[in-house]
């Protein structure tokens, strides 16, 4: 399986935002985009002129990134989201959203999307009681996933159950802390999903 394996602090510093790929680090002083906020690269102090097209790619970039998906994959999802019904911006960021691997991180079941994704793909989830180690694998409203019971001894797991009591899920999913599970209520709307991503330029970027 494709996966980025670069050091995701140099994709925070060139998108000039902190997309929060390291976890409980991005919060801390030890953050690389709190220290370092120029662009990576021995020119990355220097202004540049940056035009529509340039501020379309780096939206898409910016996107992509924050749900670590690559080029490929992206493209599809928003060919699928341009074919439904509805506004194609947030149908592309709602699809993201609901990928397994957000939903388990939207859930605070992990610290950070990278590792959602590790502890999907190692089988230590399951969906409507079926094990499932897909990270793109979509859920849908009414579906419940909870950590498999033979699971919930692990490590991340035991802190994932002390932190769950202080975390504040989306309205769109509902959390059962005592079970490390929760469920998806309803597909979240467009005030539900990161209100910092300019979905529309994406859209331009890909309608050139």
């Amino acid at each position: 399986m494709a996966r980025y394996t670069e050091s995701v602090c140099r994709l925070c510093r060139r998108e000039g935002a902190k997309l929060f790929l390291k976890g409980s680090r991005c919060y801390t002083k030890k953050c690389s985009f709190e220290r370092r906020p120029t662009p990576p690269g021995q020119h990355g102090v220097r202004r540049r002129k940056v035009g529509e097209y340039g501020l379309q790619l780096r939206e898409k970039q910016k996107v992509r990134r924050t749900y670590g998906v690559l080029e490929r994959q992206f493209r599809n999802y928003f060919v699928d989201a341009e074919s439904r019904p509805g506004v194609t911006g947030e149908n592309l960021l709602r699809s993201l959203e609901l990928r397994l691997d957000n939903v388990v991180y939207r859930m605070g079941l992990a610290t950070s999307r990278a590792q959602a994704r590790q502890l999907v793909n190692h089988g230590h989830f399951s969906v409507n009681g079926r094990p499932t180690n897909v990270a793109s694998f979509q859920t849908r409203p009414g579906d419940r996933v909870e950590v498999r019971e033979t699971h919930r001894v692990r490590e991340p797991f035991k802190i994932a159950k002390e932190t769950l009591r202080n975390h504040q899920a989306p309205e769109w999913l509902t959390i059962d802390a005592a079970n490390l599970a929760g469920s998806v209520v309803t597909p979240p709307s467009r005030d539900q999903m990161p209100l910092d991503l300019n979905e529309q330029l994406v859209v331009e970027y890909y309608s050139r």
